[in-house]
């Protein structure tokens, strides 16, 4: 893929670079916030190859590129000249419209995004980490494990440090002043007051909120939690630090402001989120999780099939963020959670709808795209097949929905639970991996599950999902037999012929009007052509971009977007000539007619310019049929020969 051209394009596409206030990536997307979304072209964006689709949420319009989205920002950045990676304040974003959700999940979406991978990366070392202690291949008590769990469990451990440094970005707070806030949250001394077993008081005693207090700051009582691995905490601290920061900023004399204003705002923000933030925020945090799993201990079947069916639409509008705060929550408050993981079987009920999907097909260009989206899909990366795959054509989307709504209740019904954030598809595995027990009945459920996924998406999409596989070639097709059909109409129109009183024409020859290879009609990948719905004839395709007369005659048809000339020969014959396959898409780019209409010609003239690299570069075929639309004036239509042609050469003999 030519990534510069590609960023060229979007760039362009969303409106140019001044309509750009930010651009990061995720995953799969990249997801611009833009001045003005009415700018954007929508569809230009979409028919561009290297683009799967466009989404709008959350306040952010959200081009989805597939497996390379990576390779294609860091193209994207140098291209556009964006600087301090693509990201700038939220103040310049225009957030008035924006719903109290949007604005929820643009500031999870936000914090989360730029670490997900090293995130769900540790998850899975811890996860492997632990199912080695749990099947004997390493011991608790070696080097070995203590090192390799480390690597999985510090980023967990330090997770504050790390949400504090896209906070700061967010709330338009110092880096190193919001990293220094949540040090001071997991320094090793504040850690180990909130497991002491002095206790000098006991507040809010009776109540839910029922808290020991170890240590006071200046005579106040300080509830002391234990901060590591959360999340709620640190992000409103930060918040917090942001008005502290400005406020400073607001009499700190400039010359001055370099180490004044993180000294103040540590000084106010620490202890307040020691003696007030903290605490609340924790409670928070164990109110949301009490909440949603008494929602799911409700009805633990409902729950998964409701998140099972609609997983994937709420990745399409992008509010599966919410889940993710629910998720660290949970994990905070009891250790793992129930609620995320029902999302797992979503992932495998798609590849399986696609991999059905690529047997069914006989359109090349699905099978181009389904093969990778089935493979990315395994390691759950399912947008390429969303997007690419099964939401164009509904009817699998739908089935792919169902399975995953089936195959998650034995999700639920094996009580299965996430201990770590871990990646999806094949690599969510690890993150259902006790770290304390190892691999317990639960795990083997949610293998099962993902399995009953993948099979029945597979049948499901086979049984009744077929008709809707190549429906939109079928509609295509329809089209085209219809513009064909008009087109032929049209020479007719514009013929002027006398038809001569006699059944047949008189017998002629054609001369080849390209350079290039001549082939039968019936070749050509277009049933309008190869099934001679138009007439017969044949094809060519050619080595030079230069169409030229086959015979002496009048130019009766110019199209305007190039790719089709009509012609009326001297001899009687109707000849369409079309470079190309559904060439017209391109609106007569790479295309130049040298001709016009009711222009005489002879055998050789040029008609036509084309640029033959440009239109295979777009991805079209340059095949170009030459059609004789009035073939039932004539006994028989053959080919004089096959293989290479030269403009010139005799290449149909009209009987």
């Amino acid at each position: 893929m030519a990534y510069e051209d590609l960023s060229k394009k979007i760039i362009a596409g969303v409106g140019g670079k001044d309509n750009v206030v930010s651009v990061v990536h995720c995953t799969t997307r990249l997801r611009f916030k833009l001045k003005d979304e009415k700018k954007a072209h929508d569809d230009e964006l979409k028919n561009t190859d290297g683009i799967v689709t466009v989404v709008k949420s959350a306040g952010q319009y959200q081009v989805v590129i597939g497996n390379e989205v990576a390779d294609v920002y860091d193209t994207l950045i140098k291209v556009g000249g964006f600087s301090d990676g693509g990201q700038v304040a939220d103040d310049y974003v225009d957030k008035s419209n924006m719903s109290i959700a949007d604005k929820f999940i643009d500031i999870v979406s936000g914090i989360f995004t730029p670490f997900l991978g090293a995130l769900a990366s540790a998850g899975m070392i811890k996860g492997l980490v632990a199912a080695c202690a749990s099947l004997g291949i390493l011991s608790k008590a070696s080097g070995a494990y203590q090192i390799l769990y480390a690597i999985g469990d510090s980023i967990f451990y330090f997770l504050p440090i790390m949400i504090a440094v896209n906070a700061a970005k967010k709330f338009k707070v110092e880096l190193f002043t919001a990293m220094g806030i949540a040090a001071a949250m997991l320094y090793p001394a504040i850690v180990a007051i909130s497991s002491s077993k002095t206790t000098l008081m006991t507040i809010f005693k009776g109540t839910f909120l029922q808290s020991d207090v170890h240590t006071t700051f200046f005579g106040i009582p300080v509830i002391m939690m234990n901060y590591s691995s959360t999340v709620i905490p640190i992000i409103l601290a930060v918040w917090f630090a942001g008005y502290v920061q400005k406020w400073v900023k607001s009499w700190v004399p400039a010359v001055v402001r370099t180490f004044l204003v993180p000294f103040f705002t540590l000084l106010i923000v620490v202890p307040i989120t020691f003696i007030v933030i903290g605490p609340v925020a924790t409670w928070l945090g164990d109110l949301l999780a009490a909440v949603t799993n008494g929602a799911y201990n409700l009805s633990p079947i409902l729950a998964a099939i409701l998140m099972g069916a609609f997983w994937q639409v709420f990745v399409i509008f992008g509010v599966h963020w919410g889940f993710v705060a629910v998720f660290f929550a949970n994990l905070a408050a009891y250790g793992f959670d129930k609620l995320l993981v029902l999302s797992s079987a979503a992932s495998f009920a798609q590849i399986g709808v696609v991999l059905a999907i690529l047997l069914q097909t006989k359109n090349e260009k699905t099978k181009g795209l389904a093969f990778p989206a089935f493979l990315s899909g395994i390691f759950g990366v399912t947008e390429p097949a969303i997007y690419g795959v099964t939401l164009p054509r509904k009817k699998p989307f739908i089935i792919s929905c169902i399975a995953s709504a089936l195959a998650t209740i034995i999700i639920a019904l094996g009580n299965v639970k996430l201990y770590m954030m871990g990646g999806m598809g094949i690599f969510l595995y690890p993150a259902a991996i006790n770290p304390k027990t190892g691999i317990d009945k639960s795990f083997y459920f949610l293998i099962a599950a993902t399995i009953v996924a993948f099979i029945l998406g597979f049948v499901l999409q086979m049984l009744f999902g077929k008709d809707a596989v190549d429906a939109q070639d079928q509609e295509h097709i329809a089209n085209d037999v219809q513009v064909a059909a008009n087109e032929a109409k049209e020479i007719k129109k514009n013929a002027a012929v006398v038809k001569p009183s006699v059944d047949y024409n008189k017998p002629t020859t054609l001369v080849s009007p390209l350079n290039g290879e001549l082939i039968p009609l019936s070749e050509v990948k277009d049933e309008v052509f190869s099934t001679k719905a138009m007439g017969d004839g044949a094809a060519i395709r050619p080595s030079e971009g230069v169409l030229r007369a086959p015979a002496n005659g009048h130019v009766v048809l110019v199209f305007p977007t190039g790719h089709a000339i009509g012609m009326h020969t001297d001899d009687g014959a109707e000849v369409l000539m079309h470079i190309g396959m559904d060439t017209v898409n391109l609106n007569g780019k790479g295309f130049e007619t040298l001709v016009k209409k009711d222009q005489v010609v002879k055998a050789g003239d040029p008609l036509v310019k084309f640029d033959i690299e440009a239109i295979k570069k777009a991805g079209y075929d340059v095949t170009t049929p030459i059609v004789i639309t009035n073939t039932k004036n004539y006994h028989k239509v053959s080919l004089a020969k096959q293989g290479l042609v030269h403009v010139g050469d005799n290449v149909l003999d009209l009987d």
